[in-house]
């Protein structure tokens, strides 16, 4: 387990050592990670990089937490957390928080196979680590490239490790901008590109998004953004035919698209954007939450995007939109699923279903899996005419965090606990 300094130290040391070690590189040789046939099955950020769907999956419809039956692990974790778990390869990560006003931070990997702890490392945060009693500073998704694993905190301290565990870097975002915060805390989730890691970081204090260089943890690029609380997080989009990629950064009265590479803004779209969901994408279109579901396409890396429908009736909640089979979908406010057709925006079928939802649902196997805030996971078969349940199934347990799927097994964050559900062989 990594050694965790005295924060009575950190807060007395020469202040030129503090100006410099929330940017500190430590330099140490990346883990080779070889992409197998199954490198496709990877859950390696929130909403699987915007979608919500993982194709060609086909998790069980049914488990018991009490018999056992398709559960495959339960893994105690630490603290508090509402971050959701991600796969790489045969590894399981996920973030915590715990100790003082949560300024422990854990980064934890789990063996697949059998849940068992495969390392663990905590660090005292920089930053604010204030949060509502219903999130977590552990709150944001962390994200990974096949390599490295960028795990990203509420108090904007973000970690990069190899997949064996090795510290790579660490950037103290909150000491560099100390009034980058709000008291109900942060919880937008990085993404990774081919050279650098994003994070957006948007409150009523210090608003900007970031590229650091994934290899360094060193400043790509800096762009300030309006200071307005935000929760949303980044999504990555391919544009033009060169397919050069851009992050997609929605805030409240905006969608603004920059070149993931250099920060340069490509476009902007002004419109009224949920502060919680977020957009997901399909190909060259965007759905954006927000005054109910805008959809557009983007035609060009420099041009705006043109808008294809407005849906009032398909307004989100705290969950964001899934992609599916020509459809898109979202779970309201009021606990009811509406799906309608990404080619005109108009309604197929709604659905209502019990509890409250900040779980994104997730798609596998042309089923859909909800997790409402009290631990029940409602299945629904998908067709473009209709949702139909298939189970409802108890977890015991409360349910923030959005789950994720991976060859052919389900990955839930509880209360305490990771589970693994999986056919039993």
């Amino acid at each position: 387990m990594q050694n965790i300094p005295n924060p009575q130290m950190t807060k007395h040391r020469d202040p030129m050592v503090r100006l410099r070690w929330p940017r500190l590189a430590i330099s140490t040789l990346a883990a080779i990670f070889v992409l197998t046939t199954v490198g496709h099955a990877d859950w390696r950020s929130f909403r699987n990089g915007g979608t919500g769907e993982l194709v060609a999956q086909n998790p069980p419809i049914k488990w018991d937490v009490k018999t056992g039956e398709n559960v495959a692990w339960k893994t105690a974790l630490p603290g508090k957390g509402v971050s959701s778990p991600i796969v790489v390869g045969d590894k399981v990560f996920v973030t915590a928080s715990d100790g003082p006003r949560q300024s422990r931070l854990h980064v934890i990997c789990l063996d697949a196979a059998t849940g068992k702890k495969v390392w663990e490392h905590q660090f005292w945060a920089t930053g604010r680590t204030l949060a509502h009693e219903t999130s977590a500073v552990a709150a944001p998704t962390p994200t990974s490239d096949g390599e490295r694993v960028f795990a990203f905190f509420s108090s904007n301290d973000l970690v990069c490790l190899d997949l064996e565990g090795n510290l790579q870097w660490y950037r103290g975002l909150g000491y560099d901008y100390p009034t980058a915060g709000n008291d109900v805390g942060m919880s937008s989730s990085p993404v990774v590109t081919e050279d650098c890691v994003i994070v957006q970081i948007e409150s009523q204090g210090e608003s900007f998004a970031t590229g650091l260089n994934k290899e360094t943890g060193e400043d790509k690029w800096h762009v300030k953004r309006a200071k307005s609380a935000n929760w949303s997080s980044p999504v990555i989009f391919t544009s033009g035919s060169d397919k050069t990629e851009l992050v997609l950064l929605q805030s409240a009265a905006e969608l603004t698209a920059l070149d993931a590479s250099t920060g340069e803004q490509r476009w902007n779209y002004q419109h009224e954007c949920d502060g919680i969901s977020s957009s997901a994408i399909d190909g060259d279109k965007i759905f954006l939450p927000g005054g109910g579901l805008k959809a557009l396409r983007a035609n060009s890396k420099n041009s705006p995007p043109e808008v294809l429908w407005t849906e009032p009736k398909m307004a989100a909640g705290a969950a964001s939109p899934v992609v599916h089979d020509g459809t898109v979908m979202i779970v309201n406010r009021a606990g009811v699923v509406n799906c309608a057709s990404t080619e005109d925006g108009k309604v197929l079928w709604q659905l209502r279903v019990k509890g409250k939802f900040w779980s994104t649902p997730l798609v596998a196997g042309g089923r859909m899996y909800l997790a409402n805030q009290d631990g029940l996971v409602q299945v629904l078969q998908l067709s473009k005419s209709r949702g139909e349940e298939l189970a409802a199934l108890e977890f015991g347990e409360e349910i923030l965090a959005s789950p994720a799927v991976s060859r052919d097994a389900l990955y839930y964050r509880t209360t305490g606990h990771l589970w693994k559900i999986a056919a039993s062989k």
